[in-house]
């Protein structure tokens, strides 16, 4: 007989109903687990509601808005597209509605969780509170994820800004103009987008590249993307005062600079929400960077687990739902030895620019710094037939391996859909395959999953030493001489 709502011991409490959150609970819940689901915002978190999903409806209207405008690459007759701001904001709001019924209440409650809205705090290592409720587990998550990180700025307080968590659903007429604070993956995914739909954009990064995680002839490449449609991009610069006159916001730099624009977009990073949830009164260890977990997820109270961007270094929904599937195994699991140990030595990313930025692995940068001996291997687009036939041949696919060896270290690719290609490596570092013999494998032609197999043809090249090719060339001769 099923306990009332609240009543009793759970086996687990997800706080959070964000990814990590919603898979956690419909794992465990799914095993037969009593599960509790507290959320205080809206369900689905920052990836349905303010992240993934509106920002990729968003560049695909932007996306295709530009296609028109570059139409003569494809022998056709280029054309300002015909739209209504308004309009394409609505039908980002419209997409995100029809995914959003996957996260909604009404759902998990279906799956047997009891879902509590609110916001929870912890009373001890084993009660949280949510409103008037208290509800006690033997296993807790914490998964409240993060928010847009507001820099200390002079001034910031007192002018109207946009983040990520409100400029889809507050953004309704097309400014002139607006200014970016931050270059990383949000600030380019989303300048640009506005910028293909007629906003003048001018992108403030305080670091000498955009994307900082990317190697540099990455972001020197997205830069001069960027520069050909007309987007300003500041870097190395810091912004020191805002203020806000004639309807205009002005950012003012630390060389004395001021940068105007109608709206501010701030994208400085990411904060993780821990202060509501009195984690002293749960004994758990946390700091700015979110809360500490070991190689299990276990915070320093080993019943408490935290997964997704309150914990994880990697700030993305998948590896959120990676490190949730983890702590659903590991809820269930009475021992230790038992437990699943997270692995972050493959994770991927894409930021959704045009072209897509992918990576898993290491880059040039990373092996350096961490003294890895490497080799290179860099096919460009311009040398895939099925991005000369489409008309995109901007791009390029960098491979690292072990120096004198075929074991990928890590894949960068900069091309359209270049998020989809990632996976051909993403599947071969986990399952050990090396560069050599990805080449050996047979690729649809054309088509631009051929880049994976022309950097393994450039791998397989290397092996041809002068030494080798002699001996290759005396088979022949005796071949020849034989017949």
């Amino acid at each position: 007989m099923r306990q009332a709502k609240g009543a009793g011991v759970y086996n687990l409490i997800v706080i959070g109903a964000g990814t990590a959150g919603l898979v956690a609970a419909a794992g465990t819940a799914g095993l037969g687990g009593r599960v509790a689901l507290i959320e205080r915002n809206k369900m689905g978190g920052d990836c349905l509601n303010f992240g993934c999903v509106p920002s990729k409806a968003l560049i695909s209207s932007a996306r295709l808005a530009q296609r028109f405008r570059h139409a003569n690459k494809w022998a056709l007759r280029p054309s300002e597209p015909q739209f209504e701001f308004a309009e394409v904001m609505e039908r980002v709001r419209a997409r995100r509605a029809q995914i959003a019924p996957n996260d909604s209440q009404e759902r998990f409650e279906s799956l047997g969780v009891d879902v509590f809205r609110g916001e929870a705090h912890f009373i001890s290592p084993y009660e949280v509170a949510v409103g008037e409720a208290r509800l006690r587990a033997r296993n807790f998550l914490i998964a409240t994820g993060s928010r847009a990180t507001i820099p200390p700025v002079e001034g910031i307080d007192a002018v109207p800004y946009f983040t990520n968590e409100t400029i889809f659903d507050r953004l309704n007429s097309k400014p002139a103009s607006m200014i970016v604070l931050g270059g990383g993956p949000i600030g380019c995914e989303l300048g640009q987008a506005f910028a293909r739909l007629g906003v003048k954009i001018t992108i403030i990064q305080r670091t000498a590249q955009l994307l900082p995680a990317e190697d540099s002839d990455v972001a020197q490449f997205l830069h001069r993307q960027f520069q050909a449609e007309e987007i300003e991009v500041r870097l190395n610069a810091k912004a020191t005062r805002i203020s806000r006159a004639n309807c205009r916001t002005i950012v003012q730099l630390e060389t004395g600079e001021c940068i105007c624009g109608e709206a501010l977009l701030i994208a400085a990073g990411r904060t993780p929400n821990l202060s509501a949830l009195n984690l002293m009164a749960a004994g758990v260890k946390f700091g700015q960077a979110g809360v500490e977990t070991n190689e299990y997820l276990q915070t320093s109270q080993r019943h408490i687990y935290a997964a997704g961007d309150v914990a994880n270094e990697f700030k993305f929904t998948h590896t959120a739902d990676f490190a949730a599937r983890v702590v659903v195994r590991n809820v269930l699991m009475p021992l230790q030895l038992l437990r699943q140990k997270v692995n972050w030595s493959v994770v991927p990313g894409c930021t959704f620019t045009d072209p897509e930025v992918a990576h898993v692995g290491l880059g040039e940068n990373a092996a350096r710094q961490r003294a890895i001996p490497y080799d290179s291997f860099r096919v460009d687009l311009a040398h895939v037939d099925r991005a000369v036939v489409e008309s995109e041949e901007a791009g390029f696919a960098k491979i690292l391996t072990r120096k004198g060896s075929d074991r990928i270290l890590g894949a960068t690719i900069v091309a359209p859909h270049a998020g989809e290609l990632l996976h051909e490596f993403i599947v071969a570092m986990n399952a050990g395959i090396g560069l050599g013999r990805m080449a050996s494998m047979i690729h649809i032609y054309p088509t631009l999953a051929e880049l994976a197999r022309k950097a393994g043809d450039q791998y397989n090249r290397t092996r041809l030493t002068p030494a080798a090719k002699k001996v290759f060339a005396w088979v022949y001769r005796r071949a020849r001489s034989a017949g």
